[in-house]
């Protein structure tokens, strides 16, 4: 059989390489979002405002009218959630108490335009800019649950002028942050089922490719993409149907555009590189307000032990451990209510006792 000449076989190499680098590039490219009220996006059902940098955000109100409100709180959604989620008050609470919730899509979610440059640092923004768009005033409280953790601390680190008071609900711990002991951090994070382990590190070592993995079919992903019963708590299993029924009762909801813009930089923002570490913020940033922390006990996603960890490094924060509860505490009959309370009230309640 004839050799072929080095220079075509020189010439098929680029030619395999050439095709190879361009079906690689196409698994690793998510495809463009579907903008809400563009031609070919999803319709806009509820009110948006206008960003700074010209995106828009979706934002859902609950409570007394904002103009009477004693107390304002901006809601902040988790991994998969939506502004739909300040529903978990009751509106006894917030009409006995003077408290308007304003709750948003955060952004890639719902009805809210991506934003290819989020961050932590850019989270903080979106809030303000919320906050000043619907004129709440200089202060306002902010509340987040689980990945929304990452945009209450951003909101502690960049605009703690702005905030009254701050509550972290199983608040999303990023295993690498400086401050957090190896040994700890390392316990943890192989606690995971390793299809986890491996979301994680690609998402804050290589998160050009997390789409890649989050979309292959040769291999398990993610339990939490996937939403496998083994990430959940024997309390969160009961809690469940209550989770699924609030989503069916808005549908709207759903992360739209599509799952990268939403979810899958949700992961690559939570378990990124931070512009800060939370752990070095060593004296409480809100002039007179309070920062609480709740964790569950039986949390499968967030480990309650490097929670307390954070809690006992930051002794300003109020540290609320919950025993038996799981990730979603939050769901629990009367406890968005009790969350609230010890939030807005936490000043009046110190002045009752002393």
């Amino acid at each position: 059989m004839a050799k072929l000449p080095s220079g075509v076989m020189g010439k098929i190499w680029l030619l395999f390489f050439v095709g190879f680098s361009a079906y690689l590039y196409r698994l690793i490219t998510p495809p463009p979002p579907r903008i809400c009220g563009s031609p070919n996006g999803p319709p806009i059902t509820g009110p948006r405002i206008k960003l700074n940098d010209g995106r828009f955000l979706a934002y859902f109100e609950k409570g007394v009218p904002r103009e009477k409100a004693h107390y304002k709180v901006v809601m902040v959604h988790g991994f998969d959630g939506s502004r739909c989620d300040s529903v978990l008050a009751s509106q006894e609470f917030l009409e006995e108490h003077g408290v308007y919730i304003v709750s948003y899509d955060r952004a890639g979610y719902g009805e809210s335009d991506p934003n290819p440059k989020r961050s932590v640092k850019s989270e903080a923004f979106d809030v303000e800019n919320l906050a000043d768009a619907l004129q709440l005033g200089p202060k306002f409280y902010v509340m987040g649950f689980s990945m929304g953790g990452y945009t209450v601390w951003s909101c502690l680190k960049y605009i703690p002028h702005r905030i009254a008071g701050a509550a972290l609900v199983v608040p999303v711990i990023n295993y690498w942050w400086p401050s957090l002991p190896s040994n700890l951090s390392n316990e943890a994070y192989y606690q995971q089922l390793v299809r986890d382990q491996w979301m994680g590190r690609i998402a804050h070592h290589a998160p050009r490719l997390l789409y890649l993995w989050l979309t292959q079919k040769w291999f398990p992903s993610s339990s939490v993409m996937e939403k496998n019963p083994i990430i959940f708590s024997e309390k969160d299993k009961e809690l469940l149907s209550k989770f699924i029924e609030l989503k069916r009762k808005f549908p709207e909801e759903k992360p739209s555009q599509n799952d990268f813009e939403s979810l899958h930089r949700d992961v690559m923002v939570g378990f990124g590189k931070w512009e800060f570490d939370p752990l070095e913020i060593k004296e409480n940033p809100l002039s007179k307000g309070t920062v609480h922390i709740w964790q569950g006990e039986e949390d499968r996603l967030v480990p309650y032990k490097l929670q307390r960890y954070i809690a006992e490094k930051l002794p300003w924060i109020r540290y609320h451990e919950i025993a038996e509860a799981g990730h979603l505490l939050l769901f629990t009959q009367g406890m968005s209510d009790a969350m609230l309370k010890a939030l807005l009230l936490a000043e009046e309640l110190s002045n009752l006792s002393s």
